[in-house]
This record gives C-alpha cells, structure tokens and sequence, in this order.
C-alpha cells in the first residue's frame, strides 16, 4: 500500500525498453544526436506551434532554470505560498536566478486568484532600486493541494500578470494528470491559456528522469542552451533522456498512464469518503488529502501502509486538525491498483 508519491514507484517498462533500444550503438552527445532533436521537435508538435524545448533530468532543474530564464537577478516571482519552489527546492530558483526572490502568496486550496495576484504585483512594484520588481507569475498544474485551475482560471490569472509586464510559468510535474481531467488538449493548457515557460514534467508519470523546458516563444530562449550547460543539465548522453520521452508520448501512454492515477485518486477518495473520512480538497488529479484519527494512522503503518503526514496550515475554513489527528497525502501512480486501494481503506475502517 504504496501512497508517499508517483516518484516512489518505478519507470513504466515501456521506458525502461527504450532506454534499452537507445543503448544500442553510438550517437553524438550533448543532445545533438537524432533522437534528442526529433523529441524536441516532438513536443513542439505536441502543443501545435513553433516551441523551444530543453530536456532535463528533474523537475527542480526545469523550473529552477525556467525562473532563471524569465526573470532577472533582482526580479521576484510570485507563487503559492506552499508552492513546491517555494518550500521543497531547497533555494534552487534563487541559487539558478542568482538571487532572484520568490514571493508566496495565500491561496484556498492551493490555488491564486486573479485579485491576490494583482494585489501583490502592485504592493512589491515601485520603490526602485530597493524593491525586488515582479518579473514572473509562477502557477502548478496540478498544484500542491492537489487541485486543478480550470483553463478560464488559468486565462484569467495570465491576464493580470500580462498586463502588469510579468512573465508566466507553469510548474507541470503533474501536467498530465490536469490535462486528461480538463479533457483539455496540451495547448489549450499552455500557451492558449498565457503560459510563457512550461516545466512539462514526464518522471512522475512514468518516466526514470525526464522533464522538459517548453519556452513557446522561441525568441526568448536565447542563451538557453548556456543555461542548461552551466546548471549541470546538458546530459554527455542526453539520448537516454530523449528516449524516455520518446515513450512516454508514444501511443499516448503518457494520457493513459496518467487516467489511471487519477481513477486510483477518485476510487480512494470515494471509498474513504463512505467510510466518514472525506478529502479536505477536492480530488481533481492523482492526490488524496484525509484527515485520520492517529489510532487509524497507527493502524496503517502498522500493516504496511506508506504515506506523508502533511502541514495543515492552509486547510479549508472549518477544517480542523487536532492533535489527535493526521493530515495524510495519499497519492497514487500508473501502477496503483484497486486491490491496494481497497485494502487501504480495509485497514482504515478496522
């Protein structure tokens, strides 16, 4: 009963065969290899239009090097105040920005909306040279409460940022499994919906180490390419990180893979909502959040259960957790079954 994260799990096997195939033989390195360069034109294809697009070994590099990209040294990025580049990657955006500032801001649920995000754009703007100036608006799709912007959402979110000259970067460690519960397609989840800078990430949903960087408007990818090579991501035998793209969007596994997370989600949440232990949040991607009784946290572990205690701090209004209680995340993969599902919630009802 594996539910501490989609990255405990290992790579499809899919992923592991093309790695497998990609070892055969010799290719040039540093991404100049005819693998490489036909993912990159794959994914620019993926979101219909011209699109610049950098492989990366983990996702803390591809937002690291996408905020450093957009913003200056002295810009600060807004974000959700529990965003995970604000709290679980260990000052990598300010380490790659050479300093840059990230700003969190309050949100229910996860999520921005337009009126804090305007509100803050004009407290942190002005008072030059001594304010760090708003340069990016950082949004994750799905985010760390495990919700989903609806696209309207995201529109109205770019909007603001847009007109008030900031940038808009998308932290997509969980993309698929937003876009198949939008049923939305890549591009009307991007750059249809503002976003500047996507960080498309692949490794939880199936891939070993594989994101990507997708600047939509190649004309501001300039030096890119020195980014990535300075920040250690410029893999000598990047093949092997093409190839697991090459498999994840093969035969659309990667929508696949992630409709199943996110049915293992919905059956978890369902289930332990009939048993009086319903979700904090709503369940719109592959995270469940409950509430549970420290006897039945015991009980779980005890039987073999994994999974993290999480912070309260931003739970819905009339939420409590006491000290008699856990705040559990629950997350489920491309390889959570129903019988792990269902055996979960066995040994939480005793």
């Amino acid at each position: 009963m594996n539910f501490a994260s989609d990255n405990t799990v290992g790579a499809a096997p899919a992923v592991l065969d093309a790695i497998a195939r990609a070892n055969g033989g010799f290719a040039l390195g540093y991404g100049n290899d005819d693998l490489t360069r036909a993912v990159e034109r794959r994914i620019a294809q993926l979101f219909g239009r011209d699109a610049a697009v950098f492989l990366v070994a983990t996702g803390t590099a591809a937002n690291a090097l996408s905020l450093a990209h957009a913003a200056p040294p002295w810009g600060a990025v807004l974000c959700h105040v529990r965003a995970h580049i604000a709290i679980d990657e260990c000052g990598a955006p300010e380490f790659f920005g050479g300093g840059l500032k990230l700003i969190g801001l309050p949100g229910a649920a996860g999520k921005l909306s337009p009126e804090t995000v305007r509100a803050a754009i004009e407290r942190h703007s002005g008072h030059r040279p001594h304010f760090a100036q708003p340069a990016v608006l950082s949004l994750s799709q799905v985010t760390e409460a495990g919700t989903i912007y609806s696209l309207a959402e995201l529109k109205a979110l770019a909007d603001v940022a847009h007109a008030h000259g900031l940038a808009v970067h998308m932290d997509g460690a969980r993309f698929a499994n937003a876009l198949v519960r939008l049923d939305a397609t890549p591009a009307a989840m991007s750059w249809q919906a503002g976003i500047d800078v996507l960080s498309f990430g692949a490794t939880k949903g199936g891939a070993l180490a594989a994101e990507a960087i997708v600047i939509f408007d190649p004309a501001r990818a300039d030096a890119m390419h020195e980014r990535r090579k300075r920040g250690g991501h410029l893999l000598s035998k990047h093949r092997f990180v093409a190839a697991q793209f090459d498999a994840f969007l093969a035969d659309d596994n990667w929508l696949g893979w992630a409709r199943h997370a996110n049915a293992m989600a919905d059956r978890l949440a369902g289930k332990l909502a009939a048993t009086g232990l319903a979700p904090v949040w709503p369940v719109e991607g592959n995270l469940v959040f409950v509430v549970l009784p420290r006897a039945v946290d015991a009980r779980l572990r005890a039987a073999g259960a994994t999974y993290y205690a999480w912070d309260s701090g931003d739970l819905a209004d009339g939420t409590v957790v006491g000290d008699g209680d856990v705040l559990a995340r629950l997350v489920t993969s491309f390889v959570t079954t129903s019988r792990e599902v269902d055996r979960f919630v066995a040994e939480a009802t005793g």
